[in-house]
């Protein structure tokens, strides 16, 4: 008998929606603050200059985004140093939910500039003034419970708000 047959799958639901509105609140915050990178290759990028000041790696795909080979064989790489370097990694089904919380437009800004790539959004903690939140909390639990059930890269499914 599984916990889920126990308590029903309410709790998991439950405990997901929590964790879903966890991240919508630190990516709001952490773009307030300036502390987001958003794209695969600019995330790269920070990683191999200051892995220590990212605590958050968030992987986000839509259902066309499943048969992008270079798409995953990124989100692997990504996986792997984030695992090496104990940073807390969520895979987010919803890009469109996701462009419409950070505001970003699909078109594209104003200057004729190309939409950023939401596939992979770093959350990093400045060394000044480090990010302390219960979103953050919230998250790094949700992970590290995860982990634990050997759910190495936990998944979620971002809602229309």
């Amino acid at each position: 008998m599984t916990l889920e047959k126990l308590f029903g799958s309410n709790s998991t639901e439950k405990k997901m929606e929590t964790v879903s509105q966890a991240l919508e609140v630190l990516l709001v915050a952490a773009q307030r603050q300036d502390c987001l990178t958003v794209g695969v290759y600019e995330s790269a990028k920070l990683m191999n200059v200051d892995p220590d000041s990212v605590v958050l790696c968030v992987l986000a795909t839509d259902e066309e985004d499943e048969g992008d080979i270079a798409l995953q064989i990124h989100f692997t790489l990504l996986q792997a140093f984030c695992c090496d370097n104990g940073i807390n990694i969520l895979r987010v089904a919803g890009m469109g939910c996701l462009a419409e919380l950070l505001e970003e437009d699909s078109t594209g800004d104003k200057n004729g500039n190309e939409p950023r790539d939401l596939h992979c959004i770093l959350v990093t903690n400045p060394q000044v003034q480090p990010l302390q939140s219960l979103a953050l909390d919230n998250i790094s639990s949700f992970c590290e419970e995860s982990r634990c059930s050997n759910q190495w890269v936990p998944c979620l499914e971002m809602h229309d708000r």
